[in-house]
């Protein structure tokens, strides 16, 4: 019986050492920031009234071990250079330290016509993109581009008027035929950053297609359990219901989520 004892305090006494030498090495472990820029699509979202509307950055945190912190500064209705303007950047940039990284993706507001917002492809976009990356760098920081995830259409376009993010209530009004393609809406701007990426020698993860062979393989119906299509009188946040081709619910966020991880995993093994 005495020796139990003895032996049971001595395993304790290793147990205690083993756990110091381990938060000691946790400790003396630097901790790398991933900075997240880019628009609704990556956002934080409020999550009132239950409110399901994730951005795929927001739920990127669940996906990486403790020693690597996300700082998600994406918002929504921001384009590249709205971000700057706004002095969102600047913010940005004054925290990126040495083996950092800032990943960046911009698109969907860049095709709005507003002045505020509006860039276009290899033109004034790449140029911001082109910023984004060299002051980056100046940090010691590391850049990763990101084209823009699909917006759910099904629908041919007749016009550039399909660009729009449409949020409509269930039952409005009558809503065109969709197809089993699912079709493009953000043309040029796909290539901003692939092309950006290739002269400067950046990563670059195809989120376009990553979201597209997604939510095309899952058809018309089924991809909608990614989006926020919501039935009126379920959330008290959208009581008459919602919608949207382009924002992500809880379900798509993680999905989409998983996907980008498993594409960085594969281009930035150190991750």
């Amino acid at each position: 019986m005495k020796n139990m004892k003895t032996l049971r305090v001595k395993m304790v006494g290793l147990l205690a050492t083993a756990l110091i030498l381990f938060s000691a090495f946790r400790a003396d472990k630097p901790v790398v920031t991933i900075f997240m820029i880019g628009d609704s699509t990556m956002a934080n979202k409020k999550i009132d009234g239950g409110n399901p509307e994730r951005g795929w950055g927001m739920v990127l945190p669940g996906f990486f071990s403790e020693d690597i912190r996300i700082d998600n500064h994406a918002a929504n209705g921001r384009s590249s250079k709205s971000f700057i303007s706004e002095g969102r950047w600047e913010k940005v940039i004054s925290k990126v330290k040495k083996g950092d990284y800032v990943f960046i993706q911009f698109g969907h507001n860049d095709e709005k016509a507003d002045s505020t917002r509006h860039t276009d492809p290899g033109s004034t976009f790449d140029k911001i993109l082109r910023r984004y990356v060299n002051e980056t760098r100046a940090k010691g920081g590391i850049p990763v581009l990101f084209n823009s995830i699909v917006r759910r259409n099904f629908v041919p376009p007749k016009d550039d008027a399909i660009a729009k993010d449409v949020r409509r209530t269930p039952g409005e009004k009558e809503q065109p035929k969709e197809g089993t393609v699912l079709f493009d809406t953000h043309g040029a701007y796909l290539d901003a950053p692939r092309n950006v990426a290739k002269e400067l020698g950046v990563t670059f993860i195809d989120m376009n297609k990553i979201t597209h062979d997604l939510v095309q393989g899952l058809g018309p119906v089924e991809s909608k359990k990614l989006f926020m299509f919501v039935e009126p009188n379920q959330v008290p946040a959208f009581p008459k219901g919602r919608e949207d081709n382009t924002h992500l619910n809880v379900y798509g966020a993680r999905t989409i989520a998983g996907l980008a991880v498993d594409a960085i995993g594969k281009e930035i093994p150190e991750l």
